[in-house]
This record gives C-alpha cells, structure tokens and sequence, in this order.
C-alpha cells in the first residue's frame, strides 16, 4: 500500500491555485486506482509552519539526552513533519513560483525538516562532504506555476528561477535522489492566452501520466521511464 505526502504551499484558495488544482487530481488519480492509499496531507499555507528562530537552532543542535524540556517542546512540530516524510513514498509538493523563488510557507517546511540527527548526520571526518542523508529511497512530484515562463534549462528566465534548484538541492534531506523527481509546470499565467491554456492542458494530461508511470513502478533507464521521457 503507498503513502502520499501531499504538500501544499499555495495562498490562494483552492478554486484559484493551479498547483492546487493539480494536487488534487493527482490524488483523485492514484486514489481511483489504489483505494487504499494513504494520503498525508500537509498544507503549510493553511496551517503556517513557525521559522526557525534561535531557540528551535539551540534545541535542534543539542544531544536528545541534554535537551531542557523547552527544547523538547521547540521541536514537537518538527519531529512531526518529519515523521509524515519517513511514513511516505512520494512527497507530492505543490510549489507556485512567487518573486521566482519558493513560497515562504514551503521554506518554512523546509527548514525544520532538514535536521541533524533526523534527517541527515554531519561528520568533518568526511572531509569536504560532512553532510550525510539518513533517509533514502523515496520519490518526490513537483507540481508547479508560474506567471511567466521560459524558466526550463536553456530558457530566457533560467537564470531567474530559484524555485527549482532550492528544491532539489534540499531533496536529499527527504530520502529523494535526483533522478527520483519528476515536474510538472503551468506557465504563462500572467498572461492569460492561449499559450497558458495550452499549459494548463499540458499539465493536467502530465499529471495523468505521471501517476501512471509511477503506478507502473517505473524507474531510471527503464522501459517505462523511457515511455515517459518520450510522451
């Protein structure tokens, strides 16, 4: 039986958010073909995440043994979202682009789910990489829109988007190696044409695919993930 982590990050409500708008298809999507998933649902918008502060960093950074019960209590919140993260196969993340980077809601989340001891262990006696992943094996749907467009590698915004390499450079602290992600985008939302109707077409039948795909269990080099690449 899979577990979904669905993580939204939009403010806006659902009947005027695209990347909420594709949450839920994804769901209704895989829960249409495997009724008894479980689905995790975080929505860091809705219920804002605290940031980290200087008592959360002191209590974070402190052996479990030596924690003051405040320390214990700063880290509640945290020790829960990660617990949603161990429990799930797939973190399905909705990430609308605000001012080209990520939702403040979504840092937020972030931040007190990359955690020493948890998440990831650090070591110097690891030389120039003391950081290590604690967790493994999970994959991660980025489902994303953005006013403009163009922001895709060798895109006239590439180097505008700060959104898309904040997240996969922090993916490793939830278990998900790079080639474990897959992205679906709606662009041109600002614009309002024809070229962002076409988009949100594009997307929707992604969507569709992708939960497919990953029902089929495929994987990198696969038959299947080259059915994807080419679809």
């Amino acid at each position: 039986m899979t577990t979904l982590l669905h993580i939204n990050s939009s403010a806006q409500l659902s009947q005027r958010s695209y990347t909420r708008m594709l949450g839920q298809r994804f769901m209704q999507r895989w829960q249409a073909a495997e009724p008894d998933v479980t689905i995790i649902d975080r929505d860091v918008a809705a219920d804002p995440i605290p940031v980290v502060d200087r008592g959360w960093i002191a209590a974070a950074f402190t052996k479990p043994e030596d924690r003051t019960p405040e320390m214990h209590a700063a880290l509640v919140q945290s020790d829960t979202l990660i617990d949603e993260v161990i429990a799930a196969d797939i973190l399905v993340m909705g990430a609308p682009m605000y001012n080209y980077g990520v939702p403040a809601a979504l840092k937020a989340w972030i931040d007190k789910v990359a955690r020493i001891g948890r998440t990831f262990s650090f070591d110097l006696s690891r030389g120039d990489v003391p950081i290590e992943p604690m967790l493994g094996g999970k994959r991660l749907v980025i489902l994303s829109s953005r006013g403009e467009f163009g922001f895709e590698p060798g895109g006239m915004r590439e180097h505008m988007n700060a959104l898309d390499p904040a997240i996969k450079a922090c993916a490793h602290y939830w278990g998900v190696a790079q080639e474990a992600i897959d992205t679906v985008t709606i662009e041109y939302q600002e614009f309002k044409d024809a070229r962002h109707d076409r988009s949100v077409a594009e997307a929707k039948d992604a969507v569709d695919v992708l939960v497919d795909h990953l029902l089929a269990g495929y994987a990198p080099g696969s038959e299947v993930e080259a059915k994807r690449v080419a679809s």
